[in-house]
């Protein structure tokens, strides 16, 4: 079932790309990121309380809550540069070099969280590495 969901972030996210692109014309693009965050931020609160999951920020350890600070902190300059990049070019090759992620993430799971690199994991992440190169070449 989760490669549905991973299916349905792919869309969304592609979704975005082309929204993004279209909102940013003619807007400062750290004003456009910021109109974006108040935006996820209710969804995603509104979410939170609807399921009544909120009960469980009390139950938060130190070490989670750092480490989710910096996940946002890492979401928010993804999104600042990101929503730049869109602003300067083209969304057909922005949106595929942003996505150099997928690689990266790998390479980062194998190094800090000692994930096992299957062969074809990494000749996955070699062919992502290859498109980014082919598009910003």
């Amino acid at each position: 079932m989760w490669w549905l969901y991973a299916l349905l972030s792919a869309l969304f996210a592609s979704l975005t790309a082309i929204f993004a692109k279209i909102g940013v014309s003619g807007v400062n693009s750290d004003l456009a990121t910021a109109i974006r965050t108040i935006i996820i931020l209710i969804m995603a609160w509104g979410i939170v309380f609807f399921r009544g999951e909120g009960k469980g920020l009390q139950h938060l350890s130190k070490f989670s809550l750092i480490f989710l600070i910096l996940s946002g902190m890492a979401t928010g300059l993804s999104w600042i540069f990101y929503f730049k990049a869109l602003q300067m070019g083209k969304v057909s090759q922005v949106a595929p070099v942003d996505k150099l992620s997928v690689a990266l993430t790998i390479v980062l799971s194998v190094a800090f969280l000692h994930e096992a690199l299957t062969i074809k994991t990494a000749i996955g992440a070699l062919l992502i590495i290859s498109g980014t190169l082919v598009l910003i070449l």
